[in-house]
């Protein structure tokens, strides 16, 4: 492989979920978030934005709903949303009224178009602050609560919760993570018919995810790749809609 600065902090990204107490400055915030900003966005509509939680109450029960204690120790906890609210308004102006079929910024199309751009500035942000020798995690747990989240954010229509992100300096150093052998992942023209052949290496992989997390955890032993997939694929997330909370918030999922 090659290497340069960027791609080092790229390899070596890891979730930290430990902070040390200290703040972050100004400056720092001001640059990740500028960062954030020059990710790519699809037709220039800017149709995310990034709500920065700094009320310690809020961080409370942002935790809460994800369940997750470490999030309200984060020194920068941010909450990326899907936006067509600006961008309604922005219409209104020119004439266009949202509530109409004339106004198409709520369709599943540009529902998922902006979801992808919030993914996008998100993944800028946090490769900008592990840069900066900050650690983050991404958060999805705080979906949870989608509705919990849209109240207490004051999600007005038109947007809609994508992930969190929490920032601050490392207090921990958590080992590399195991990834899948690329042949596992990247395919040439076509997705490959063989599945089988796909999975050969799926052994070499399963041992070691297996032995990263005895060597991180060994008093709680973790199963091999396919089985935690296989443990997964049988949980029952059915009570974690999504798509009707979208249309609460005015989107037209079925358009």
């Amino acid at each position: 492989m090659v290497t340069n600065a960027t791609i080092e902090t790229l390899l070596n990204r890891r979730s930290i979920r430990k902070f040390k107490d200290e703040a972050i400055d100004a400056d720092t915030i001001a640059t990740l978030e500028t960062v954030a900003q020059h990710a790519a966005s699809s037709q220039f509509l800017n149709d995310w934005s990034a709500i920065r939680i700094t009320d310690p109450a809020i961080k409370a029960k942002v935790a809460e709903f994800g369940t997750q204690p470490y999030i309200a120790t984060a020194p920068l906890l941010y909450l990326f949303i899907i936006d067509e609210h600006r961008n309604a308004r922005i219409a209104e102006r020119k004439g266009i009224d949202p509530s109409s079929d004339d106004f198409n910024l709520k369709t599943s199309y540009r529902f998922a178009q902006a979801q992808n751009d919030a993914v996008l500035a998100l993944h800028a942000m946090e490769t900008a602050a592990f840069s900066l020798g900050l650690g983050c995690v991404i958060l999805g747990s705080p979906l949870n609560n989608i509705n919990g989240l849209i109240e207490l954010l004051n999600l007005p229509e038109y947007t809609y919760p994508v992930l969190g992100l929490a920032i601050g300096k490392p207090d921990q150093e958590p080992a590399l993570k195991p990834r899948m052998p690329r042949d596992m992942q990247f395919f040439e023209n076509t997705y490959p018919a063989d599945a089988d052949d796909t999975l050969a290496t799926l052994a070499g992989f399963d041992a070691e995810v297996h032995r990263y997390y005895d060597l991180r955890q060994a008093d709680r032993p973790v199963d091999a790749f396919s089985d935690q997939i296989a443990t997964i694929s049988r949980q029952d997330v059915s009570g974690k809609t999504l798509l009707d909370k979208a249309a609460a918030q005015g989107f037209q999922l079925d358009k």
